[in-house]
């Protein structure tokens, strides 16, 4: 094709090759433009549908039909394991409400620091399948319960509670020890995970429960603290009244 071109200085014609609308390439973000232009592409064209294959490697050459009934197959069952999953939490909190609720009770019948820290430890342990129940008093206190740690933890409050009032996760094997010291597998291994909960009560810091768990991913910094801000205001002051 010719194109004339007029130029004052000097008039002549260039042959210039012009591409035709149908020789266009198509690439696929061209294709997939028009087809999400045009959801009814495929409904004015049906017979596309049945010849259309497409490469599975389990299956070979399937059409689009059988490929999305798969699509939706899979994303069937990834939905049923979601709310699988949604269900097991559910039933989990719905437990976990259970035992802090009569554990509440149980608390603000104590009468004494020893009564308290038993019913805390046996909770723990018993009802909650925990490792370990320690609780460690930034002022000492003239009291030798098992569930008291009697060794120096200011380190442990600064390094893992000065910035929030829970941490959650993994420890270095030398803070188990200080912190889970008769519990000779568990702090001897450094395996496992742990919770520190920071006490406070009128804005003065009395100390930090520290519970464990043989399960590594068992405390995760991911975890919800709802109840756990429920339950360490009541034992804080609790502990402010019977100490």
């Amino acid at each position: 094709m010719s194109i004339n071109v007029n130029d004052d200085s000097d008039k002549k014609f260039i042959n210039c090759n012009v591409m035709q609308p149908d020789e266009l390439p198509l690439s696929d973000e061209m294709i997939s433009a028009y087809l999400q232009d045009n959801p009814d592409f495929f409904n004015r064209n049906p017979e596309l549908l049945a010849s259309l294959r497409i490469n599975n490697t389990q299956r070979g050459s399937v059409s689009l039909v059988e490929r999305q009934q798969q699509n939706l197959r899979e994303k069937m069952h990834l939905l049923e394991e979601e709310i699988t999953q949604l269900l097991a939490v559910a039933n989990n909190n719905e437990q976990l409400f259970t035992v802090y609720s009569d554990l509440y009770l149980q608390l603000i019948e104590c009468k004494s620091l020893d009564q308290l820290l038993t019913c805390l430890h046996q909770t723990t342990t018993q009802l909650l399948s925990l490792a370990d129940f320690k609780i460690w008093f930034a002022e000492s206190i003239d009291n030798d319960h098992k569930s008291i740690i009697q060794n120096d933890c200011h380190d442990i409050l600064i390094n893992r509670l000065s910035d929030s009032d829970y941490y959650f996760g993994r420890m270095q094997k030398s803070e188990l020890a200080l912190l889970f010291h008769d519990n000779e597998i568990f702090a001897s291994s450094g395996t496992g995970s742990a919770v520190l909960v920071s006490l406070k009560n009128n804005g003065e810091t009395l100390g930090f429960i520290a519970i464990s768990s043989q399960d590594a991913e068992h405390f995760d910094p991911r975890m919800d603290t709802l109840l756990l801000g429920q339950f360490r205001k009541l034992v804080a002051k609790l502990i402010s009244r019977l100490v």
